[in-house]
């Protein structure tokens, strides 16, 4: 047995980042595919695993099945077990944290958002589509200001705030931008890319069971 399960589908950037993660670092790990489109997060098995009726779900058969959801928390417990990806001073991590949030509440939450609506509800040019849409775009312009002078997003390296970030960003035809639009988040997805172990989500990721 693997030591570590993620629940997981190859559409999810938040799954990405786990799996990501769970990449860079090595581990022993398998992907569980959970078939999102056809409601297996809204049922009660499910949700009796994750309350939230989200994917990824993280189990970690090394510490007794230790079960965890989003992605925040996962990439915080496996940095723990691996010691990767995390600063080694105070004032570092909180940077690091701070992006982390920002990615959490303004990033991926609009641009992931916006690609489900857009995308695979096929609403666009609706006006909810569209606020949605301009939060992402504002949120790109804030990541790409950052980056302009920064070749991470804290602490000079590769951090848990790049991994976050970078979840949903491997598809930018899926929310309508072009990087060579974005020249720094363009560069800095390309160091990501140059880490060693780095994979593609669909390489990574499930499509189906």
């Amino acid at each position: 047995m693997a030591d570590f399960t993620l629940k997981c589908f190859v559409e999810s950037g938040n799954a990405y980042k786990a799996a990501l993660m769970l990449q860079l670092c090595e581990a022993s790990w398998e992907a569980e595919w959970v078939d999102f489109f056809n409601g297996a997060t809204r049922q009660d098995a499910y949700r009796e695993e994750n309350v939230m009726g989200e994917v990824p779900v993280l189990v970690d058969h090394t510490q007794n099945d230790l079960t965890l959801s989003q992605s925040g928390a996962i990439l915080l417990h496996l940095s723990d077990r691996f010691g990767k990806f995390v600063p080694d001073n105070r004032s570092d991590e909180l940077e690091m944290m701070r992006w982390m949030f920002f990615d959490n509440h303004k990033l991926t939450s609009y641009v992931a958002t916006y690609r489900f609506m857009s995308k695979f509800m096929k609403k666009e040019g609706e006006p909810e589509t569209e606020f949605l849409k301009a939060r992402a775009m504002g949120a790109l312009k804030v990541l790409e200001t950052h980056l302009s002078t920064h070749d991470w997003a804290a602490a000079g390296q590769a951090t848990l705030a790049d991994i976050s970030m970078c979840g949903y960003l491997f598809w930018p035809d899926h929310f309508g931008v072009t990087w060579d639009d974005y020249p720094a988040i363009n560069a800095w997805l390309k160091r990501i890319q140059e880490l060693p172990h780095w994979a593609s989500p669909e390489a990574l990721l499930p499509a189906s069971a």
